[in-house]
Parts: C-alpha cells; sequence; structure tokens
C-alpha cells in the first residue's frame, strides 16, 4: 500500500483546521488518556491503521498497559479493566460512529449523561467526530503507519 497523496501538503488550511479541533480536545478537560482511548476505539471500528498505530503508541507512551489495550474492542467483556467513565465513553464511542446502524438511540444518550455532564458529553462527541473525519482522511488517501515505515 503506498500513499495516494499527502493531504497535509495539498490542503494545509484544512489540516489547521482540523488541528485546531483536535487543540480544543486536548484542553477540553477531557483525561488525555480517555481521549486516547476514544480515537484507539474509533479508530479500530473504521479499521484505520494509520490511526490504530499512531494511538496505540500514544497511549503506550502514557503508561497504558498492552493488556488493557489489547482488550479496547472487546472492553465490555474486560471486567473491570476500563473504570466507568471509560466504559461509558467507549460505548458513547461505539454508537455516535455507527451512527447511521445505529440512530444514537436514547438508552445509549442516557447511559452516557449517567456518567458525563452535558459539557463532557458534547466535548466527547467532538472527539468522536474528529476522529471519524482523521481516520477518513487516512483511510481514503492511504497514510502510513509509522509501523510500515520503521519495518
Amino acid at each position: 500500500m503506498s500513499q495516494r497523496l499527502d493531504y497535509n501538503q495539498i490542503a494545509p488550511e484544512g489540516a489547521k483546521a482540523l488541528g485546531g479541533v483536535y487543540g480544543y480536545v486536548m484542553q477540553s478537560g477531557l483525561p488525555a488518556t480517555l481521549v486516547e482511548l476514544v480515537f484507539l476505539r474509533v479508530s479500530q471500528i473504521n479499521n484505520c491503521a494509520y490511526c490504530l498505530d499512531l494511538h496505540l503508541r500514544d497511549l503506550l507512551k502514557k503508561g497504558q498497559k498492552i493488556e488493557k489495550l489489547a482488550l479496547v474492542q472487546a472492553w465490555p467483556e474486560a471486567g473491570t479493566l476500563f473504570d466507568d467513565r471509560e466504559r461509558a465513553a467507549l460505548a458513547w464511542a461505539e454508537t455516535v460512529t455507527r451512527v447511521a446502524e445505529t440512530g444514537v438511540p436514547d438508552d445509549a444518550y442516557a447511559a452516557a449523561r449517567t456518567v458525563f455532564d452535558e459539557r463532557e458529553l458534547v466535548d466527547l462527541t467532538i472527539t468522536i467526530g474528529l476522529m471519524n473525519a482523521y481516520n477518513r482522511m487516512a483511510i481514503s488517501f492511504r497514510k502510513t503507519p509509522q509501523a510500515v515505515l520503521t519495518h
């Protein structure tokens, strides 16, 4: 697989705009590790190799254990490995990412609201939307994962 084009070079203003949203998310007050777990889960759903590689590396740098990261895609069966906020964020990430299938049902919203206040839930949804956008850019233009470049 080779990169089709470098969207950062072709549309730097667009890349900068996405970067502005990323900056907002990282300053939102949501814990950085929670944001990265959501980024990883959304990237798993979308099968984005570049983003999977990037966010797995970021989580490892933040001290997350590989045993936990290996179970992100199976978080509902991982017992207490994920805390209540992580579980709620991952569930919300799944239903929002799969919006065409789920319609983001009322029970999913109610479950998320038991853990997150309104502002946190809006910021979490912005986080999910941002990663979906990044996934679509990386997949569409075949952005090369670091693992492939260093192998």
